[in-house]
Formats: C-alpha cells, structure tokens, sequence
C-alpha cells in the first residue's frame, strides 16, 4: 500500500479538555487508486489529511507512505518524504501571483535541485497533461480562470511524481461542469501515474468516479462502498 493509516488518534487542546479530531481512524489506498472521503464540515476531513501529509503528528497510530513507517521519523526526514512522495492539491491554488503557469512549476523543481532543461520539459509536458495549451501555460494565475489555477495546483502536486497524492476540495470554488472536469481529469491522472489518491469532497455528484468511498462524522471513518468508475 501506497498510503496505509492505522488506529491514528489525533486531539487538539480545547479549554480544560481536549476535543478529539481523529478517532482511530484506519484506511488502506493503494496505487492507482481514488478513495474519496465525504463528511460534514468539522467531522475531521482536514484533520485526516493533514496527518497523512505527515503536517501533523498523531497522538497514537501508524502513518505509512510508500511503505515508510513515519513514526520514527524525525522533522527533517518527514519534510523529505513529504517533498519527494507526497502531492498535495489544496483547496485554494495558492499559486504566487507573479509568476507564470510554468514559473511555478519551475519553482518547484528549483527547490529539489532540478536541471533546468530537464526541468522546463518535465514542467511543459505537465501543464499540457492537465490540458493548457502553450499560451495558458505563459499566463499569471489572475489571467486563467478558477478551473484552470486548479489544473497548474495539479500539475504541481504531481511534479516530483509522488506515491500519494491528497486533494481537499477542489471543485469547491467551480461550477457543475467545470467541477466535472477536474474530478474526471483527477481519475485520470491517478491512474496514470499510479499514485494513492485521497480526495476530500462536499460534492456527492463526484462520488461515482472514486474507486472507494468513505465518510467523517465525529472523527470517524467509515468505508461506505467500492465505487465503479466510467
């Protein structure tokens, strides 16, 4: 298994108290696979995916990437798992205004000490995947539309080729269609490069696509049913 948690407890101090968020919470995603998770606001959805990004230590429990234990890991080694085997596609693209939807990518690769050449066609071959033509990919995030940031927000996630790939909400800020669009280029793509898919949704509609369906509610996960893509 790609991503692996097991009996993970997470809680945050709340008052004299403390509120649990994860409530041992176990769920297996192998390669190529989409599990997507559905749950109320609050239920702990940001919680789970926070803990499996290795963001957030849990207080009890297994989180295991790429067939790496993380427990015994220390802050530095976690930042390097994370950097080389974990994509995270955020709810807000996050991408910085001046640059360019190549310049982002290659911003990335600048980070992790890429070859320029290597990096520039490895970035174009990316952006062209997730469908922006050349002219798209030399504009600035206020000169594409919600849709298409969230397709450069994908493209970037999957640069380093990561083993899992963590993606909360991205339709949430797109019409029906466009929605559609990005949940059938999300299948897609985690077939394509393999990767161990967690998708965090409010949109039902989205469900039928994902090859496993769970749902939050109080800090618990429950598998609701295998689903059968198109």
């Amino acid at each position: 298994m790609s991503l692996a948690l097991a009996d993970v407890v997470l809680s945050y101090p709340d008052g004299d108290r403390r509120l649990t968020a994860l409530d041992r919470v176990g769920v297996e995603v192998a390669r190529g696979e989409l599990a997507a998770v559905v749950g109320p606001s609050g239920s702990g959805k940001s919680s789970l995916l926070a803990v499996a990004a290795t963001l957030l230590r849990p207080d009890a429990g297994r989180v295991v990437i790429a067939g790496r234990d993380t427990g015994g890991l220390s802050e530095r080694q976690r930042t390097e798992l994370r950097r080389e085997s974990v994509g995270i596609v955020f709810q807000q693209a996050n991408l910085v205004p001046s640059l360019t939807a190549v310049e982002q990518l290659l911003a990335m690769a600048h980070l992790r000490g890429r070859r320029p050449r290597e990096a520039r066609a490895r970035a174009e071959a990316l952006l062209e995947r997730v469908g922006l033509t050349g002219a798209q990919r030399r504009r600035r995030p206020h000169q594409l539309s919600g849709g298409e940031r969230q397709r450069v927000n994908l493209a970037r996630a999957l640069f380093s080729g990561p083993a899992v790939l963590l993606v909360d909400e991205p339709t949430s800020a797109l019409d029906h269609e466009r929605g559609a669009d990005v949940m059938r280029l999300l299948v897609e793509v985690t077939h394509e490069h393999r990767t161990a898919t967690v998708l965090v949704t409010h949109d039902r509609s989205l469900l039928p696509s994902a090859d496993s369906i769970y749902e939050m509610a109080d800090g618990k996960l429950t598998a609701l049913a295998a689903a059968v893509s198109e």
